[in-house]
């Protein structure tokens, strides 16, 4: 029964209060996972399947609402990043195993960012070395100047330009009755969609969310009081992101059907052009632009942090926000490396989209490692009243299972 006191205004004001108080790490790591290489995905899913593959944009909530809300419990009831939990815990072999899938994961990831950039600027006429170099002098600028506060801020507001494809889908011309039939109309014969569907998986789930996320929580100094919100916060951002897929996906989809075509897409101007002809050119393109924008931005500030946490985790030099840079100069130096290295490959190098594809199935042949010492920690490393047990333990086991085979049967099925 609800207290009196509960049922109060001023109660329910102090509770939002909180909410809002803790709200960010979730919801940023989530942002950033509808990042490049996911809206590239999801335009590539829509383009040569239609709405073949929506069904499993939809599955996928749960799936990463389950993971990322492990990656909560560690970093509120232990207050340590992932690295440092695997290195006490398992060792320093496991620790740097885990720090070279992140690297590798986060380097994929990174160029893919950029590479949207580049791309984003040629839709508007702006050399691919000016807007790069643009896009990367402002967030060394955001995170060496700002406390954690400040940088979450900032990448949610960056974030939030990512509606604008939600707005593009609504505009598209959709038809019910083929969104109803092909979405349950599976080809689980062809091996090109199950690539496809490795892609998806990897574009949902990626190593560096659960570094980054884990750290966060740590870094903001959230505490057991706090749990139930960030759960909240991550199941907020679970649906968000999984809502900004389905409806790249859509649009893409039914412009392209539209059009009789189910081509592939070969650049970021085409996936825009496959985007945005029902709002005219100048419209669509800057709608398309502030999206691409939004996703580069917010996932090359989260990606190149988890990068930065995850390796001072594992070597022990100080990892937090709140230090000036002369306090902590290896954490802000692994970030600008992270950052400045990312916009030189892409400066150097042709157009990306296929690499943005393959990225993400990558990602998703990580997944038995990244979610094998994610559950592995659940069960051993937290106080023992919320270790991970029971039938829910069995049910996170059985997903993580199922998505690792799905994500690996689809990266390699492309092989035959």
């Amino acid at each position: 029964m609800t207290s009196p006191a509960a049922s109060r205004p001023g109660w329910r004001t102090i509770r939002w209060a909180a909410f809002f108080a803790v709200l960010g790490p979730g919801l940023v790591v989530m942002l950033a996972d509808t990042d490049v290489g996911s809206v590239i995905t999801a335009a590539q899913s829509g383009a040569q399947w239609g709405y073949r593959l929506l069904i499993w944009q939809l599955l996928l909530v749960p799936v990463l609402y389950v993971v990322q809300e492990l990656t909560v419990r560690l970093g509120v009831f232990t207050g340590r990043g992932h690295g440092e939990l695997i290195r006490e815990h398992f060792g320093t072999g496991w620790a740097w195993l885990s720090a070279g899938g992140l690297a590798v994961a986060s380097l994929g990831a990174v160029v893919t960012e950029f590479s949207g950039v580049a791309g984003v600027g040629e839709l508007f006429g702006v050399p691919r070395a000016a807007s790069l170099a643009l896009v990367a002098g402002f967030l060394l600028v955001v995170v060496w100047t700002g406390s954690y506060r400040r940088v979450e801020r900032v990448a949610i507001l960056l974030g939030l330009f990512e509606l604008a494809f939600v707005w593009v889908a609504l505009r598209a011309p959709l038809n019910g009755a083929q969104v109803g039939h092909e979405m349950f109309a599976l080809p689980l014969h062809r091996g090109d969609y199950w690539y496809l569907v490795a892609a998806n998986i990897g574009a949902v789930i990626m190593p560096w969310m659960v570094f980054y996320q884990q750290s966060a929580v740590a870094d903001k100094k959230l505490t057991p009081a706090d749990y139930n919100y960030a759960r909240w916060d991550t199941a907020l951002g679970a649906l968000l992101t999984q809502v900004i897929m389905a409806a790249v996906l859509m649009a893409a989809a039914a412009t392209l059907a539209r059009q009789h075509s189910n081509e592939p897409l070969g650049s970021v101007g085409q996936i825009a052009d496959a985007l945005t002809p029902v709002l005219g050119h100048e419209l669509g393109t800057t709608a398309f632009g502030l999206g691409m924008l939004g996703a580069a931005m917010v996932a090359t500030i989260v990606v190149a942090l988890a990068a930065a946490w995850g390796f001072g985790e594992v070597t022990g030099y100080k990892h937090s926000l709140e230090h000036h840079p002369l306090e902590a100069p290896w954490f802000y130096i692994v970030f600008s490396l992270g950052v400045i290295g990312g916009a030189l490959l892409v400066a150097l190098a042709p157009n990306l989209v296929a690499l943005a594809v393959g990225v993400e199935v990558m990602n998703a042949l990580m997944l038995p490692l990244v979610l094998g010492l994610l559950v592995a920690l659940a069960m051993h490393a937290l106080p023992e009243p919320h270790r991970l047990r029971g039938g829910y333990a069995w049910l996170v086991i059985g997903v993580v299972v199922l998505t690792s085979a799905l994500g690996a049967y689809g990266g390699i099925s492309a092989l035959f």
